[in-house]
């Protein structure tokens, strides 16, 4: 079942219980298990770039007219400023790792970047190093190397793009909530009052893709985040309105060039 994330909750929100205002260096690594947090989806921004990383469970984030999903072996890149929002499932948990302005060559815009294995190792030996650590010659060596590598990671295109255009925004709000929505774009150009063409050509204009290609983009995005979180390949498929699990998994291999369980498998072995 597609997860409802963003519930209220009487556990604090991460993104106010995380203080980053003391002395740490050009970077400072946080593991978080959302066990002890309420779900995500508090607007914030902090001055510092935050690099999200999943070690369990799914997360998504909201910013810059996009939404991304962070698969086991990327991370999400946020520039520090950037006004964003974390959407998390009750069973993840991830590493934040953030990083002072200018301390690294790192995207002006948000991103999703792939993670070595030798960079997630670094992240998370870097999220053990006590404040006293942190600041002494070794801990100061490991995060300058940690940072280096970070910005030679390559970018992965697992983004949704977005626009605040209202007939598009009403379209993708409405496709969110019910992804196994299967109007076609004329149909949905007579649900916002405009023409056919004109929805056509609004799309690729706010988007960069075409009607069908950008929902297909948000079922994988969905897919990615669905299955970290624990979903089945089947109900997956059927919450997207997949007639079939087989034409579920053709998409899936014609964007990833994998199968749903094989992505997973080889991402989490070399994770």
């Amino acid at each position: 079942m597609i997860s409802k994330m963003g519930q209220p909750s009487n556990k604090p929100s991460c993104s106010t219980a995380i203080d980053l205002s003391f002395p740490h260096g050009p970077a400072i690594a946080i593991r978080v298990d959302f066990a002890e947090y309420g779900a995500e989806g508090v607007l914030h921004q902090h001055p510092q770039g935050q690099l999200i990383l999943a070690l369990h469970g799914a997360v998504t984030c909201t910013a810059e007219n996009g939404v991304w999903v962070v698969p086991p072996d990327c991370g999400l890149w946020v520039p520090g400023g950037v006004p964003h929002s974390n959407q998390v499932t009750s069973n993840a948990r991830l590493t934040y790792l953030f990083v002072e302005p200018g301390a690294a060559m790192l995207p002006a815009k948000c991103c999703t970047l792939s993670v070595s294995p030798m960079l997630r190792e670094m992240i998370h030996r870097v999220a053990e190093l006590s404040e006293t650590d942190a600041r002494d010659a070794h801990g100061d060596r490991l995060v300058r190397v940690m940072l280096d590598e970070l910005a030679l990671m390559p970018r992965e295109r697992l983004e949704l793009p977005v626009s605040d255009h209202p007939k598009i925004a009403l379209i993708a709000t409405a496709l969110l909530a019910n992804p196994s929505d299967r109007r076609t774009l004329i149909q949905w150009a007579e649900h916002v009052a405009v023409s056919g063409r004109t929805l056509k050509r609004l799309m690729v204009q706010e988007t960069g893709l075409s009607f069908g290609r950008w929902r297909r983009q948000l079922h994988l995005v969905i897919a990615l985040r669905e299955l970290a979180g624990g979903a089945t390949v089947q109900q997956v498929a059927g919450e997207l309105g997949y007639e079939s699990t087989t034409a579920f998994i053709v998409m899936f291999r014609k964007a990833l060039g994998t199968t749903p369980s094989r992505y997973f498998t080889d991402r989490l072995l070399s994770a």
